[in-house]
């Protein structure tokens, strides 16, 4: 039997079964608050759609077996005492399989079959494989045995509501193999000489390098590391239909795409090990810029949504990008991200500035990324400073980007508008104490107890020092022992999982982490990153955590968790490998 192989061992759960580049994943979970007992191959084209279903056999019986799953980055195994079953990747849209002691069942994961959905089965003539289509995805999984000495079909051509699928078996003591591809309409029949014990070391191999690529800090005081980084490396996806790029999905679960903030985290922890996969991050929702500027919401295999936005962070982010990545941009990528750039912030000056306005809006909660923070409860339709301060870095990216292209008139505009931005922000949304927001069709302006209000910190250095003051004084109330808040615990709007209304999430810690240190606060900063990464150590990379017990929350595979996780643990890492200075005395 193969044995189990090195590597973070992880729930499937929790955390489905996948590699870099493939558009599907072996998980149990079907979609969001779905879960089956048995696992499934579940595809990512054209949705999130369980397509097969896997059931281990008893040998003798044929019953099911009752069979424990242990996963590793390698390998995927169901067990017991008397046999095994194995799964690994062959290639991104290959799988092999190998069984010792148990049968295998593959079958539709949904009996039903109409002229426009479900699953339909055959043995192609041409090879003799097994095929399954499927309306959802509108693709075929072509299942060929290797080797074994029965083979039982069941439902073949059958239509309307039927089981379709094959078993696999052995005789005692022999060993079966197969392979399961996903392809779009044909291909030639499947063949491999590599023995799967071969497979198995290349895709070890294969994650090693990734992880060695991404995080070479890693030490025995950043444990979650390596599992970070097999939560990037298998939501990663081939360029398809929509997708112009290699993408890291945000899950691959139900959350299955990029958005148009998510991607930055990514972007950065990729950076200084897998440049050029980072770029691509960036780059990728740049790559569906409509006409106005804006870009989409979000990004997937079948889909581009253009009926919100997210906030402008992309200023900050290519302000950290650069100073992390190995090699500095050439002129052709500068000029083409400063195009960009300049256009997405001239959306939020003209689209997003009601006449006569000093300040942009935004339209509805998802705007922000925290769709639902009290911040908007009062209207929708809002200024706030978080928006603001987001945009005054970009304004300030922008004039260090047109100064290195030798474009000093657009540098002094870029300057000047930034500084008129943000005084404009101070004089209409700082009370002297806090921030406010204010309606864009009442004009009342009102604070809330969401974190949101405090996302200013961002501007870390640009602040005057009295504002940076207060800011950290109340980011401090949010802290639990787990990390940061988004709605304060004592608040009547307080939800142990309200979204944004209470849980931790990873953007808004490392974006307020950063901008604590910006403005010398480095002794809360070292607090909330000391603190979300023991969450993530203890609770993995969930979507969001409940801020009083560390539950993750939601999608329990989520990428800018792990990118978050690795930013900081890295920082953290580099900081202890350095002797501190005078400069890290909290202001």
């Amino acid at each position: 039997m193969t044995a189990a192989r090195s590597g973070p061992a992880f729930s499937i759960h929790d955390i489905p079964f996948s590699t870099y580049g493939s558009w599907f994943g072996i998980s149990p979970v079907l979609a969001e608050r779905s879960r089956a007992e048995d696992l499934h191959l579940v595809s990512h084209q054209n949705g999130m759609h369980a397509v097969l279903r896997f059931v281990p056999l008893d040998a003798t019986t044929g019953d099911r077996a009752d069979t424990r799953v242990e996963s590793t980055p390698s390998l995927l195994g169901w067990a017991r005492d008397d046999g095994r079953i194995d799964l690994t990747y062959e290639s991104p849209d290959t799988v092999r399989l190998r069984g010792e002691g148990l049968g295998l069942r593959i079958t539709a994961a949904d009996r039903a079959l109409t002229p426009f959905t479900g699953t339909y089965f055959y043995r192609d003539p041409a090879d003799g494989a097994h095929v399954f289509t499927s309306y959802e995805t509108g693709r075929r999984y072509r299942i060929t045995v290797l080797s074994g000495s029965a083979v039982e079909e069941t439902g073949g051509q059958a239509l309307g509501g039927s089981d379709r699928g094959l078993t696999i078996s052995a005789d005692a003591g022999a060993v079966w193999e197969a392979a399961v591809e996903e392809l779009d309409s044909a291909r030639g029949p499947y063949a491999s000489s590599t023995r799967f014990s071969e497979v198995v070391a290349a895709a070890e191999r294969d994650f090693a390098a990734f992880v060695d690529a991404v995080a070479p800090w890693r030490s025995p005081g950043t444990p979650a590391a390596e599992l970070a980084a097999y939560v990037m490396w298998s939501a990663t996806v081939r360029p398809a239909s929509l997708v112009t790029r290699p993408a890291v999905l945000m899950s691959k679960h139900w959350m299955d795409k990029v958005w148009s903030w998510d991607h930055c985290f990514n972007a950065l922890a990729l950076a200084s090990g897998a440049p050029d996969l980072a770029w691509d991050q960036f780059s990728l929702p740049f790559d569906h810029q409509d006409e106005s500027g804006a870009l989409p919401d979000s990004v997937t295999h079948s889909e581009v949504l253009y009926n919100f936005v997210k906030p402008p962070i992309h200023g900050w982010t290519l302000s950290r990008l650069r100073r992390r990545l190995p090699d500095p941009l050439d002129r052709t990528q500068l000029a083409e991200i400063y195009r960009r750039l300049s256009r997405w912030t001239e959306f939020w000056l003209t689209a997003r500035r009601a006449p006569g306005a000093d300040l942009p809006h935004y339209q509805h909660g998802n705007d922000s990324g925290w769709d639902n923070a009290t911040t908007f409860d009062p209207e929708r339709v809002v200024v706030t400073a978080d928006l603001t301060a987001f945009l005054v870095l970009q304004l300030r990216e922008l004039a260090e980007l047109a100064d290195e292209l030798g474009l000093p008139g657009e540098a002094r505009r870029w300057t000047r508008t930034a500084d008129a931005t943000q005084a404009a922000m101070l004089d209409q949304l700082w009370t002297g104490e806090r921030f406010v927001a204010r309606g864009v069709d009442t004009s009342k302006t009102w604070s809330t107890s969401s974190l949101l209000d405090l996302m200013p910190m961002v501007l870390g250095e640009h602040l005057p020092d009295n504002v940076a003051k207060a800011l950290a004084a109340r980011i401090d109330t949010h802290l639990t022992p787990y990390g940061l808040a988004t709605e304060l615990p004592t608040s009547p709007h307080y939800r142990a999982d309200g979204y944004w209304r209470g849980p931790i999430w990873a953007p808004s810690t490392v974006l307020i982490e950063d901008g604590l240190r910006r403005a010398g606060r480095h002794r809360l900063a070292d607090e909330i990153s000391d603190r979300f990464r023991a969450l993530c150590e203890t609770s993995g990379f969930a979507e969001n955590f409940d801020a009083l017990t560390g539950t993750g929350l939601r999608d329990r595979a989520y990428t800018w968790t792990a990118a978050g996780y690795l930013l900081l643990a890295e920082a953290h890492e580099l900081r202890h490998a350095t002797p501190p200075s005078a400069a890290h005395a909290d202001g």
